[in-house]
Parts: C-alpha cells; sequence; structure tokens
C-alpha cells in the first residue's frame, strides 16, 4: 500500500494519475484553455454488492487498521492489492469524478461517471518531487506535473482563506528488522508539495460527491462533520499562551482560529508547530451521520471549512465510502438505492458503528506507534535531547 503518481496517455492528452493504490488524480488541458481535472477511485462496489456475506463482513470492520509492522485490511487481499489496485499498465474500473476548471482554479462544470483508466508509468512522491524541483527537467510529463501542483495551490489558498485549520501532529515512520519486525530506526514523516497536491484533490472530489448525493437525497445521504473545539480545552490553551506574551489568541470561529495561529510568529521554528499540536488536542473528532438527523446548520466541516464534506476516496479502507459510492451511483441513476439506505434508523446504527470502530483505529495505531518508540529507546538506551515543557504534573512533567 504506498502512495506514488501514476502516468498515462490517451489521444495525444497527457493524463496525470496521482494515486493511494485505490485512488489517483488526472490532468488535462481542453482546447479552449481550460483544464479537465480528475479524480479515479477504484470501484469498490463493482466488486461488492449490498448485503452479501463480503459486504456483512465489511459493514462490521468498518475500516482498515493500520498498526507499525502490519495492517488488518477491511476487504480481502485480492480486492486490496489486486482488483481494485490502481496499478500501472492494466485497466482498472473506477468511479471518477471530472472538473472543468479555469487556469485560476475556478470551477465551471463537475461530472460524475463510471470508468476505466490505463496508467503507462509510476511514480513515488519523492520521485514527483525530485521531477518539480529539478530545474533542468522540461519534459512533457514534469511540465504537467508542475501545472497540476500549480493548481493544487490555488485551490488551497481558497480553503485556507476561507479559515481551513493547518494543524500538526507527531507523525513518525519506523524502519523495522525484517526479521524480528522490531524498530531499528525512528524519523519524523516528511510531507512534500506533491502530498498536499493529492490531499487538495482528493478533499476537492470528497466535497463535490457530498454535494451531488445530498442534493438528490437529502434525507438519507452519510455526511462527514466536524464540531467546533471543546471550549475548555480552547480557554486552557488561551491561558497558557497569555502567559508566553501571546493575548491575541482567538478561537470564536475557524477563520478566527486560523489566523491566530498564523500570527504566531517567533523566533523559534519549532514554537509554532507545538501550538498547532496543542491546538490539534483541542479538537472534537469528526463524525460520520445521517443528513435526515441532523439540522442543516451542523453539517459544517470546522476543519476543513467546508458547509458540506463526506468520504468517497477510500472505499477499500472505510466502509463509509462504499456508503457514498452506493448513494452516488443511485444519484445518477445507474442502480437503485440499496435496502440499507432507505432507513434513517439503519443509517443512523450504521454509522454509529463506523464512528466506533474508526475511533478505536486511531487509538489502536497511537498505541503501536507509543510501543515501537518505547522498543525502539528501551534497547538504544537513555538518550538525551532537547524538549519543551507544555506543562507541570503531580508525577512529573508533559
Amino acid at each position: 500500500w504506498s502512495p506514488g503518481l501514476a502516468i498515462s496517455s490517451t489521444k495525444g492528452s497527457l493524463f496525470f494519475f496521482f494515486f493511494f493504490s485505490s485512488s489517483c488524480s488526472s490532468a488535462e488541458v481542453l482546447p479552449n484553455g481550460n483544464w479537465r481535472l480528475g479524480v479515479h477511485i477504484a470501484d469498490v462496489t463493482h466488486f461488492v454488492k449490498p448485503d452479501t456475506p463480503i459486504d456483512r463482513e465489511a459493514a462490521e470492520r468498518c475500516t482498515t487498521v493500520y498498526l507499525v509492522e502490519k495492517r488488518t485490511d477491511m476487504f480481502p487481499g485480492l480486492l486490496t492489492t489486486d482488483l481494485c489496485s490502481l496499478v500501472s499498465k492494466v485497466d482498472r474500473n473506477t468511479f471518477s469524478v471530472l472538473w472543468e476548471m479555469t487556469p485560476e482554479g475556478e470551477i465551471l462544470n463537475t461530472e460524475f461517471h463510471k470508468a476505466v483508466i490505463h496508467s503507462n508509468a509510476a511514480l513515488s512522491y519523492a520521485e514527483a518531487q525530485a521531477r518539480i524541483d529539478d530545474p533542468n527537467d522540461h519534459s512533457e510529463m514534469t511540465e504537467g506535473i508542475r501545472r497540476l501542483n500549480k493548481i493544487a495551490k490555488i485551490i488551497r489558498k481558497k480553503r485556507m482563506d476561507a479559515g481551513a485549520l493547518e494543524l500538526a501532529s507527531q507523525e513518525v515512520r519506523f524502519e523495522l528488522d525484517k526479521e524480528t519486525a522490531d524498530p531499528t530506526d525512528v524519523a519524523e514523516y516528511t510531507s512534500r508539495e506533491t502530498n498536499k497536491l493529492v490531499e487538495e484533490f482528493m478533499l476537492l472530489a470528497n466535497c463535490s460527491v457530498a454535494e451531488k448525493i445530498l442534493d438528490v437525497f437529502p434525507m438519507y445521504s452519510v455526511l462527514r462533520r466536524h464540531p467546533p473545539p471543546k471550549e475548555d480545552a480552547c480557554k486552557q490553551l488561551q491561558k497558557l499562551l497569555s502567559k508566553q506574551g501571546f493575548n491575541d489568541f482567538k478561537y470564536a470561529s475557524n477563520k478566527e482560529l486560523a489566523d491566530s495561529l498564523n500570527g504566531l510568529n517567533t523566533k523559534d521554528p519549532f514554537f509554532n508547530k507545538l501550538v498547532r499540536m496543542m491546538t490539534c488536542r483541542c479538537m472534537n473528532q469528526a463524525i460520520y451521520f445521517c443528513t435526515g438527523e441532523v439540522e442543516r446548520k451542523e453539517y459544517f466541516h470546522y476543519g476543513l471549512a467546508m458547509p458540506l464534506y463526506t468520504h468517497f476516496t477510500s472505499p477499500i479502507r472505510r466502509y463509509a465510502d462504499v456508503l457514498v459510492h452506493r448513494l452516488l451511483a443511485a444519484s445518477l441513476g445507474l442502480c437503485s438505492i440499496p435496502e440499507q439506505l432507505h432507513s434513517r434508523p439503519r443509517i443512523h446504527d450504521q454509522c454509529e458503528v463506523i464512528n466506533t470502530k474508526h475511533r478505536n483505529a486511531q487509538w489502536s495505531g497511537r498505541a503501536s506507534v507509543d510501543l515501537h518508540t518505547y522498543l525502539f529507546f528501551n534497547k538504544k538506551g537513555p538518550t538525551v535531547c532537547d524538549a519543551v515543557v507544555t506543562r507541570c504534573r503531580n508525577g512529573g512533567v508533559q
């Protein structure tokens, strides 16, 4: 399960596919000078029909669980590593979102299609970034990646201007011994421009699909909302920052909070990241819900600054995306809406299970990181490093 970039061309138009095994993006210059941008997601529901044994098992698991040394898939390996894996040089079924967009990032038209894609090459994020950064590389493929990256930056700026939050987390990656699976090295996860490029197109696809399914099924859609942060936790962080001389930390809205975080300019490059990490701990969990049970004003996704949002882009590893694929197909008249999405109580119950399993998977992943961090330093021995004390407790410091 490795992210990367796949390239294919058809009838003289160059396509760029950035993919997470089950999802990718494409770009094409139209004769009128606009762009046709696409997000292509593995068509899992082509193989997994409602209320079949494999579907019932996935509805119980709800998510793929990622630990440091292994993962437990929601679907069998035949689907996750073969039939629904968007590998190069192989035709693959997808559910695609296509936008006609100006070079300035204005969306003129949105379409949804069942499709087949065929990629001719694959690049990792690092390889794609190396092409962007190489001043001597002016190949058609590289220039296309740069144009696509430029569009992604425009879309991202619009989100940030609307109040989207850019928080931080303590993501690390481990090198494991091939025989014992013991950690041999640990390092901070590196994020590149190409990571953000993929992220922007995935977010845009999720938003567009949310608008479509809600328009057709206003009472039975599955969306994802993010409530405002915890008031008490924000007050504590505000009080802590005021003691450091920062008295303009505000959080009445996501835009106000984003501006406050961006305004924390210090000579310490780690300080702003640290505050963003602490702000992340003030956040409430985003949750899946049935639209017929929640007032429209509560649909808002606080962190992304989006009025409507859902998950469509990872049906291999999230069951919520499977439900959304079925809703989207029904909204386009490609199939009838399945029985599991006919009843609000049934959708409510399934969303509750999804939320619980998603939360448990997050906790399991974090516990796995903590365990392997302990194993690494327990074997390495005492280590001296710089640290920032964020809180004093009765039995020690944090």
